[in-house]
């Protein structure tokens, strides 16, 4: 029998007590499950708090009074630092995220406007930034070969360049390289500037434990062969304490190992004695990993200034990770707006029978919401400060999120403030001109995708998945919402080559995580999806063959979705995916070399008929 007062203090905290799963069973959380959730929330504790008079936050539409009636005098603190006082109704306000104050009650108005402007007809490529450089030229691909490469595609008519997640990562632990598992979502990864440095042997695969620390020491040795300079002493002035701390947390990594949690508990606390007396003996380590991030973001400003000045509508697309690492520099900085206790995860599905724990730290919504979404606008403002357009890696994350408790116990939802976290992302994209795309993958809960919609944010369609029936029938492309950014796959998926034969199955079934009994079942299947996308393609190929990469780019082309992605595996022909998921080192995840240079793929004949195709369909 469940416990009515736990209940409701799970209700309150937005804690959502069953879900249907993806085979129409209803989950139950359980009480375990509950306490422990409510506790990485920090509300171990029932609050007995009295409802306060404002709601905790208010949407409105920037230059519009907020239709909001509050009761008696009140105070505006705006985003500026200035300040309103009056009675009665509130007065318009500018963008921004303002303070009103009024008979002790504190409310957020999240002026925004009510929905950004979609993008032309436009096109672009995805490709892996790390992996950016041939054998024959070996290193890990660096920002200035991204800029090249931005270049040549803006030759060819390319809106964009899409990179995975560009977060700063983990330089103590190179092994520790996934993109979508960052220590810090607001600095950025050092390991892309340009150096001479490679593997002594370098071949197809990027092995880190050699490629990062090579490149590490030729940037010590550059950091060090002359001072940075005045404008290096401006960027730390400007950046101030928050640089200096994320500096001193690196410094410490190096010393006392990549995650903070197995540091002495002294350590713990960027705020103690001990830490301090630290960043005064590592100042030269400290100053290093600040001058790595000055130099990053110069060359991520350079980068995104040489693609626009190619051609380029929007240059950059960068990717916001959906969590950070538990114990990573983010974490470490700002512990009160991350949950502990509870990862972020997926519930059980086809693919994943046991569900997921991704091992990433949650947002905590209660002190999201008490900071007026402080973390979220400075992450999204971070990234659209280098780019054009912004994908929000898992958005369903923005309505619910699925928490993990530590321990084994089973997962629930915890709801979100979706309409307060679209208006902050529809703020930041105002500011800075871009469009945010977020990955609406998956079981989507009801509602999100016309919130999606009606806040301007493109949501994601891959083709290899629209499709109904027996035999596969494939969406016609005037079907496609215009408000979407439509791909054949993404790097979670096979590519356009691999999909055809069966690729990842065959792969799965190698490394064992696919039963040998469902092999063939799957095979059939995927030969009727084949026989189905050669129909769906057979109107727009202009003579290409149906297994050619431009009779996909056709038929994309002509789809109603406003952006278009194309894959870089595909222009080269490759057969493996980016990333399988399910595994860690049982595939080479995020290191698989590109067999062409920048220039050698900007030079392509397969991405110069894509090209081509994407100018007919009016892209």
């Amino acid at each position: 029998m469940s416990d009515p007062a736990l209940d409701d203090r799970a209700h309150k905290a937005g804690i959502i007590s069953e879900f249907r799963d993806l085979f129409g069973n209803i989950q139950v959380a359980p009480e375990e499950s509950k306490l422990a959730i409510l506790a990485a929330m920090g509300l171990s504790e029932a609050d007995d708090t009295p409802e306060p008079a404002l709601p905790r936050w208010h949407v409105c539409a920037t230059e519009e009074p907020p239709a909001l009636a509050v009761p008696g005098d009140w105070r505006i603190v705006l985003e500026d630092g200035s300040e309103r006082e009056g009675r009665g109704p509130l007065p318009a306000l500018p963008l921004g995220r303002h303070r009103l104050e009024s008979e002790g009650a504190r409310c957020w108005l999240l002026s925004a406007p009510p929905r950004l402007p979609l993008p032309r007809h436009l096109w672009g490529l995805m490709a892996p930034l790390a992996c950016l450089r041939s054998t024959a030229q070996g290193g890990i691909g660096s920002y200035d070969d991204l800029a090249q490469l931005a270049e040549g595609l803006a030759a060819q008519g390319a809106a964009f360049v899409g990179v995975n997640p560009i977060h700063a990562g983990f330089p103590a632990h190179p092994d520790g390289f996934s993109p979508y598992t960052p220590s810090h979502r607001r600095r950025f990864a050092p390991l892309y500037l340009p150096t001479a440095a490679r593997a002594a042997e370098p071949g197809p695969l990027l092995i880190f434990s050699e490629e990062l620390p090579a490149r590490m020491q030729a940037l010590e040795e550059e950091f060090r062969a002359a001072p940075p300079g005045a404008a290096f002493e401006r960027y730390l002035r400007h950046e101030g304490e928050a640089l200096h701390r994320f500096a001193t947390h690196q410094a410490l990594s190096e010393k006392l190992g990549a995650y903070w949690d197995s540091w002495p508990a002294a350590y713990h606390d960027p705020q103690s004695a001990e830490v301090a007396q630290a960043a005064h003996d590592l100042a030269e380590r400290v100053r290093f990993h600040a001058w790595l991030q000055y130099k990053s973001e110069g060359a991520l400003a350079e980068t995104q200034s040489r693609a626009k000045d190619a051609g380029m509508d929007l240059g950059l697309y960068l990717d916001l990770a959906v969590g950070t690492h538990p114990h990573g520099a983010e974490t470490w900085d700002d512990r009160q707006s991350f949950a502990f206790g509870a990862s972020l995860g997926a519930p059980p599905d086809a693919f994943a029978p046991q569900g997921q724990n991704w091992h990433l730290a949650p947002f905590n919504p209660a002190h999201l919401i008490d900071t007026g979404f402080e973390a979220l606008a400075l992450t999204l403002r971070q990234q659209l400060r280098f780019s054009g357009a912004l994908r929000i890696d898992h958005i369903l994350g923005f309505e619910r999120a699925f928490w993990v408790p530590d321990g084994d116990l089973p997962g629930a939802y915890v709801a979100m403030p979706r309409e307060a976290m679209l208006a902050v992302a529809r703020m930041e994209a105002a500011r800075a001109g871009a469009v945010i795309v977020g990955e609406d993958l998956g079981v989507i809960p009801d509602g999100l995708q016309q919130a999606l919609s009606d806040s301007g944010i493109l949501g994601c369609r891959l083709m290899c998945f629209e499709h109904d029936g027996d035999p596969p029938w494939y969406r016609a492309p005037k079907d496609y919402p215009e408000g979407v950014i439509a791909s054949f796959s993404s790097h979670d998926l096979p590519t356009w080559k691999g999909w055809r034969e069966g690729r990842e199955i065959l792969l799965r079934r190698e490394i064992g995580i696919l039963p040998p009994e469902h092999v063939d079942g799957m095979l059939s299947w995927r030969g009727r999806e084949v026989e189905g996308m050669d129909g769906a393609t057979s109107p727009y190929r202009n003579g290409y063959g149906p297994e050619a990469p431009e009779a996909m780019a056709a038929l994309l082309a002509e789809t109603a979705a406003c952006m278009t992605a194309l894959q870089v595996e595909d222009i080269l022909g490759m057969d493996n995916q980016p990333n399988l998921p399910g595994t860690v080192s049982e595939y080479p995840n995020w290191r698989q070399r590109l067999p062409a240079s920048p220039e050698e793929i900007a030079a392509s004949p397969v991405l110069a008929n894509a090209a081509r195709i994407m100018k007919r369909a009016g892209r």
